[in-house]
C-alpha cells in the first residue's frame, strides 16, 4: 500500500463510517479499483482508521463521554455492545467468509438501499427526543440491530443501529447520535482484537513504512469523519434517509457489472 492509496482508503472510510452506506462495503470495493492487495497488512489498516474516525464522535461530543456522573450512558453503551461481543466471537468464521464476498456485499448493499427508501415513511411518530430518555431496553434492541450488520457485511453498523433506534421511536437525531455513541465501544474493541492477533501472527508488518501509513490514514480519516458527522445530523433532520437508499442502490448495481465484466475479480 502506498501513501496515496492510504489517503484514497482514508477519505473514503472518514465519509462513510457514520452513513448508512456501509464504510466496509466501500473499502472492499475500493480496494480492487485502486490496486490495494488484500493481505493481513490491509486489514489492519481498515481496522484503525475506522478507530480514528470513531474517535471523532468522542471529540465532538466530549462533554457526553466525559460526564463521568451519567453513569447511565456507560451502562447502556455496555448492553447495547453485548449481543455484537456474543455475534463477533461465535460467528468469526462465518463473518470473515463473508467479507470476502464481493458480490454478497454488492447484494446486500442493494438490498439495504431499497429497505432505506421506505424508512421516512414507517417511522412517523418518534416518542424519544434526547439520549436521557433512551432506556436500558431501547439500547439493547439497538444492539440487536447492529448484530445485522457483523451477519450481513455491507449492510451498514450505522444504518442498522439507527433504523433499530427509529423502531424503538427514537427521533432521528437521537437515534443517529445513539449510533455514534455506540460505534466507539463497538470499534475500540474490534482494533484491539484485529491489532492483538496481528501483532502475533504477523510481527513482521510493524516496520517504520507500515506504521507512517497507519499514522496518515488515521489523521485523515478523523478528519474527514469529523466533517461528516456534521453533514449528516443536518441531512438527515431535514431530508431523512432516501438519497441514501438510491446511492446504495446505484452503488451496488455498479460492482455487479464491474465483477460481471472483470473488472473487480470475486
Amino acid at each position: 500500500m502506498s501513501l496515496i492509496q492510504a489517503i484514497v482508503i482514508a477519505i473514503i472510510e472518514g465519509l462513510t463510517e457514520f452513513l448508512p452506506v456501509s464504510s466496509t462495503a466501500h473499502m472492499k470495493f475500493a480496494n480492487p479499483l485502486i490496486g490495494v492487495q488484500e493481505n493481513p497488512f490491509t486489514d489492519l489498516f481498515e481496522i484503525v482508521i475506522q478507530l480514528a474516525a470513531i474517535l471523532s464522535v468522542v471529540v465532538l461530543y466530549y462533554r457526553q463521554f466525559f460526564d463521568f456522573k451519567k453513569v447511565r450512558f456507560y451502562l447502556k453503551l455496555v448492553i447495547a455492545l453485548i449481543p455484537a461481543v456474543i455475534a463477533g466471537v461465535l460467528l468469526k468464521k462465518h463473518i470473515d467468509t463473508l467479507l470476502g464476498n464481493i458480490v454478497f456485499i454488492a447484494i446486500v448493499m442493494i438490498s439495504g438501499g431499497i429497505v432505506l427508501l421506505f424508512i421516512d415513511k414507517l417511522f412517523t411518530r418518534p416518542v424519544i427526543h434526547s439520549q436521557d430518555s433512551v432506556s436500558n431496553k431501547n439500547a439493547f434492541v439497538i444492539g440487536c440491530f447492529q448484530v445485522l450488520s457483523i451477519l450481513f457485511p455491507g449492510l451498514s453498523r450505522s444504518a442498522a443501529t439507527i433504523v433499530g433506534g427509529l423502531a424503538e421511536k427514537l427521533d432521528r437525531r437521537t437515534a443517529a447520535e445513539f449510533s455514534f455513541f455506540l460505534a466507539v465501544p463497538t470499534m475500540l474493541a474490534a482494533s484491539v482484537k484485529s491489532f492483538w492477533d496481528v501483532h502475533n501472527e504477523h510481527p513482521e508488518i510493524f516496520a517504520r513504512n507500515s506504521m507512517v501509513l497507519l499514522a496518515v490514514g488515521s489523521v485523515v480519516a478523523f478528519i474527514v469523519a469529523l466533517i461528516a458527522i456534521r453533514f449528516f445530523i443536518t441531512y438527515l433532520q431535514k431530508h431523512g434517509f432516501r438519497l441514501f437508499g438510491y446511492y446504495r442502490i446505484l452503488a451496488g448495481t455498479v460492482i455487479l457489472i464491474l465483477v460481471w465484466k472483470g473488472i473487480i475479480h470475486q
